[in-house]
């Protein structure tokens, strides 16, 4: 018994091939590898996948009660704990799968959650989690209910725990109601960190992607952070920022956020808004993606579609294709025609990262200008504050003053315009 607890669950992938035009919302290839990649991101094994070619989905039954008594011969002779559908399940639908086949069910939003739960590590992601499983489960209690009684946990089973989840639907949404509260609070207290960052004069800048494109090994590559890093789907899920100083002396603030994947579950993007406001509050964006990628367009296109949903669009992007140690021609990568600017980048060997920063600091606001001044001994505090706010690029004491050649944000530059002794 001990052993069998220590064993992977083995799981089968099942779907519904549809051949609707919209590709990125039908089971595919391309979903069922990257669904696989999410059950082996969860601890499981994928010992097998049945996935049926047809043109609508049927309302009680995902797949047909025909093609539902074939998995369950499949889950029989494959010994299988679980079975994963590439689709979100109504709760009409998990209940007769779950009674057809007598193992436990998920489905793609459920094994996402799951695996959010397992990432989440500040007290602000459990919440986020937590309130994004609820509002998924609450609908679904009828049909989840036997699962969620069985004992031994596993995939699917992280989170708020049994007791709620068995819980009647009132104390459940009391619930939401608390956690909801929990999650203003913090974004009142998120806000004001940002007041006073606008107050300074910091830019912020976010790291947006598909999930595995190599985010946080970026921000590690461009601040010495410390931010784990693996190559699995969702391996960071708390945004972590991490400040740098531009040549010009401008304070910028990265950002590294959750990345984003197909078939994103609508109520995980409600519950991690707050999270992602990070995105929509950016001055620039910085599009990372996995250049290597076989899927690399359609990834760009996810993103593209959650950052409009979300309300981030508007603001300078910079595309940068990551992993290029990868491929032997980045001639054959397309720009994006709705970036400021395209980098070729590998975050792994630092390759062309200084080239990204010059892009970031173009694009980023308040860039600054050089000027040569002359600012009059009595002037001591305005040569203080040059120091303290710009950047100086040489010092000369004269006759007449302090003379200095410097890069002066507008406001500077404007204010030391009597004092300018341009060549």
């Amino acid at each position: 018994m001990e052993n069998r607890e220590k064993e992977q669950e083995r799981i089968i992938l099942a779907g519904v091939h549809t051949g609707r035009k919209d590709a990125l919302n039908d089971t595919t290839e391309a979903s069922v590898r990257e669904l696989e990649e999410l059950v082996q991101t969860a601890g499981g094994l994928v010992v097998g996948e049945m996935i049926q070619n047809k043109p609508e989905l049927e309302t009680a039954t995902y797949m047909g009660e025909g093609k539902l008594e074939e998995l369950k011969d499949a889950v029989d002779s494959l010994e299988a704990d679980c079975v994963v559908f590439d689709d979100e399940l109504s709760s009409v639908q998990m209940r007769n799968i779950t009674d057809i086949l007598g193992v436990k069910v998920l489905d793609r939003s459920m094994l996402i959650l799951d695996i959010f739960a397992m990432r989440a590590k500040s007290g602000e992601g459990k919440l986020q989690v937590e309130l994004a499983q609820l509002k998924y489960r609450l609908p679904r209690l009828r049909g989840l209910g036997e699962q969620m009684s069985r004992t031994g946990g596993g995939i699917g089973t992280r989170g708020p725990g049994e007791t709620q989840l068995e819980s009647d639907r009132r104390h459940i949404r009391r619930r939401i109601s608390a956690l909801e509260a929990e999650l203003k609070e913090l974004k009142t207290h998120r806000e004001l960190i940002r007041k006073r960052r606008r107050k300074d004069g910091v830019i912020t800048v976010a790291l947006v992607g598909y999930t595995n494109a190599g985010k946080s090994l970026l921000l590690n590559a461009l601040t010495d952070a410390d931010v784990f890093s693996e190559d699995k789907l969702f391996a960071t899920l708390d945004p972590t920022s991490r400040a740098v100083t531009l040549e010009d002396n401008r304070k910028i603030l990265l950002v590294d956020t959750v990345g984003f994947i197909r078939k994103l579950p609508h109520h995980l993007v409600e519950a991690f808004k707050s999270t992602l406001e990070e995105a929509v509050v950016a001055d620039v964006l910085v599009h990372v993606i996995d250049a290597a990628e076989d899927e690399r367009e359609s990834r760009i296109t996810v993103v593209e579609q959650v950052l409009a949903d979300i309300g981030a669009l508007g603001k300078p992007v910079i595309a940068a294709f990551n992993k290029c140690d990868m491929i032997e021609d980045t001639a054959a990568i397309p720009v994006l025609c709705n970036c400021r600017e395209t980098v070729y980048i590998s975050a792994k060997y630092g390759t062309n990262l200084d080239r990204l920063m010059q892009a970031i600091a173009e694009a980023a606001p308040g860039k600054k200008q050089r000027v040569r001044v002359c600012i009059p001994y009595s002037e001591g505090a305005l040569v203080s504050g040059l120091h303290e706010k710009q950047k100086v690029l040489s010092e000369e004491y004269t006759p007449e003053g302090t003379l200095m050649e410097l890069l002066a944000d507008a406001q500077a530059y404007e204010l030391l315009r009597p004092y300018r002794r341009d060549e």
